[in-house]
């Protein structure tokens, strides 16, 4: 069966092996170094360096069209066969928009309300990127459903770290 995985960048080299990942997708800021598991070959790891903001910020890289493109181009590819895994700092923003993107794109059949709501009872402390999920909306032509559907569910509880959580790409909502 086929699964999204999230966590914090503190959890991917325990994840990673205990899931079976070969695919891995790390969002976080462009000079932080991420360890790749030995079960991820190279050529599936994805590392989009983005900050987590969503306006401008000097210093700062605001995830945009290309970040969005090239994550839905690599999702696209993942051939399922084992789970795929997601990451940011914290396993709270920038992953949770990314795992919810996916989904997205991968079960274009899918209520993004539903699949937001799935988001929020496996995280109480999930809060999408909001610039992430706003951009994908926009490209996959989901006419502001998902963007909706995270403005839905609200802020997370707060927290340092997010618990990981997964998502199946069959059977639910």
């Amino acid at each position: 069966m086929s699964s999204i995985h999230v966590c914090a960048l503190s959890r991917i080299e325990t994840t990673a092996p205990a899931i079976g990942a070969r695919s891995l997708i790390s969002l976080i800021n462009a000079q932080t170094p991420v360890p790749r598991p030995a079960c991820v070959p190279e050529d599936r790891h994805l590392f989009l360096g983005v900050s987590d903001i969503t306006q401008p910020l000097d210093g700062h890289i605001l995830p945009g069209e290309d970040h969005v493109r090239a994550l839905l181009a690599f999702v696209r590819a993942w051939d399922r066969a084992a789970p795929l895994l997601i990451h940011c700092y914290a396993g709270v923003s920038r992953s949770t928009a990314a795992a919810f993107v996916a989904a997205c794109a991968l079960a274009p059949e899918r209520d993004e309300r539903a699949l937001a709501r799935l988001i929020r009872a496996r995280s109480p402390t999930a809060t999408p990127n909001i610039r992430l999920v706003e951009t994908a909306d926009r490209l996959l032509r989901r006419g502001g459903r998902m963007t909706d559907a995270v403005a839905e569910i609200g802020r997370g509880a707060d927290c340092f770290e997010g618990a990981p959580f997964s998502l199946s790409m069959e059977g639910e909502p």
